[in-house]
């Protein structure tokens, strides 16, 4: 047996043992196969293989679906998607908040992670750019972070294109002389953080936590101006420059989502994740290099007190 087998035999005997009969009376309340929603980074890869497997073992149908953080919404509203883990709320474009309004999007709850998300940097790019970390001091030594292709315009790497366009809205924004480029992934942004640190090169790039690269590596956060309210990314001015409205992270799902797969949606809802979980998870997959499903059904081993806790919920 493979190590994911192995896994999943000791997870459906955990079931068993603490009312697994019970459920297989009532559920699934249906056939047809729930599409969870696989984006393209690893954290949102472990909370959806955590949720997948779960429902795999209450007997549900679970089909993963990739599909692009924004294109996503449009898919959900359809139905032709069902569930998603890890809605960023300032990384939704246009259709999700409609969608919500409307009632086609339902928002499940908070995940349970605290993010925080903004442009990072190297310690020793303080000593080429006096006055960091205020994002003031980029103006002046945006040379100090130029690349050959956007001289003397400073180079900023940003989330992939289809994750929107919020630092590239910032920089046009505040008038910023940095030229913004898309990341081609996940792999592809930190691949280029741990190259320019081994060569102690400059960059400047938007990244989010929680992300295992803070704790293998140390770096620093551009620091903005406090504001009451909700910082606004497209018209905020240069001299009050707030930065980025930081997200919470949700859960979501087709608005027929409970009507259909009730006991699904009430465990749904009732689970959470911390960044301690994610963190682990994602040093795992990314600097050990193991399958992400092999890290998430470990997880469900070690912390069967946990999940059984939302099975229960999902029971009563």
């Amino acid at each position: 047996m493979t190590t994911i087998s192995k896994t999943a035999g000791a997870i459906a005997f955990a079931l068993l043992a603490s009312g697994g009969a019970a459920l297989a009376d009532s559920v699934p309340e249906n056939d047809d196969a729930i599409k969870v929603i696989l984006n393209d980074w690893t954290g949102q890869h472990f909370s959806t293989y955590v949720a997948g497997e779960l429902l795999q073992k209450m007997g549900y149908t679970v089909e993963y679906v990739s599909a692009g953080a924004l294109p996503q919404h449009a898919g959900l509203s359809q139905g032709n998607l069902h569930f998603q883990t890890e809605v960023w709320s300032n990384n939704v474009g246009d259709i999700y908040p409609k969608a919500v309004e409307s009632g086609e999007i339902v928002v499940l709850g908070n995940l349970g992670l605290e993010p925080k998300e903004g442009w990072i940097y190297p310690p020793y790019m303080e000593e080429r750019c006096p006055g960091l970390p205020s994002y003031s001091a980029l103006y002046d030594c945006a040379q100090a972070f130029a690349g050959a292709e956007t001289f003397p315009e400073g180079r900023l790497i940003t989330y992939p294109a289809d994750w929107g366009t919020r630092s590239r809205d910032v920089v046009e924004a505040i008038d910023l002389p940095f030229t913004a480029i898309a990341g081609g992934s996940e792999g592809a942004m930190v691949a280029e953080l741990t190259s320019a640190l081994a060569a102690e090169d400059p960059i400047l790039m938007m990244m989010w936590q929680p992300h295992w690269i803070f704790a293998a590596h140390d770096f620093n956060w551009v620091e903005w101006n406090q504001i009451d309210g909700e910082c606004s990314e497209e018209t905020q001015e240069r001299d009050t420059a707030c930065g980025f409205a930081q997200a919470t992270v949700n859960k979501v799902a087709w608005s027929g989502f409970e009507e259909k797969w009730p006991a699904a949606f009430a465990m749904l809802s009732a689970m959470t994740l911390t960044n301690a979980d994610e963190n682990a998870a994602i040093l795992a997959v990314d600097n050990e290099g193991r399958d992400v499903t092999e890290v998430a059904a470990e997880w469900l081993v070690n912390n069967e007190t946990t999940w059984q806790g939302w099975i229960d919920t999902a029971m009563q």
